[in-house]
């Protein structure tokens, strides 16, 4: 860290020690930023998740209309051939 970066830490170290109040807020806003990106790295964690498995639904139709046999499809996609049916209408 360079000098000027621990300067920026002492100083707010000694500002909050100073005061319990202020250290509590100083609490609260590093909890709340916490959170809030650990909210933001969930949805987007889900999001990534819920487009990979439109994509694979999208590809297992697309062998069904090829002609490929549902057994096939259901080997390779790893779903049972009932779901993979189920993609035909």
């Amino acid at each position: 860290m360079n000098e000027s970066g621990v300067k920026k830490v002492m100083d707010t170290l000694e500002f909050l020690s100073q005061d319990r109040e202020v250290r509590r807020l100083y609490e609260e806003r590093q909890k709340y930023l916490h959170d809030e990106a650990s909210m933001i790295e969930w949805a987007t964690e889900k999001g990534i998740a819920k487009g990979e498995q439109k994509k694979a639904i999208e590809i297992e139709k697309n062998m069904l209309s090829l002609g490929i046999e549902v057994s096939v499809i259901a080997k390779a996609s790893g779903l049972p051939e009932s779901e993979v049916e189920s993609l035909k209408d």
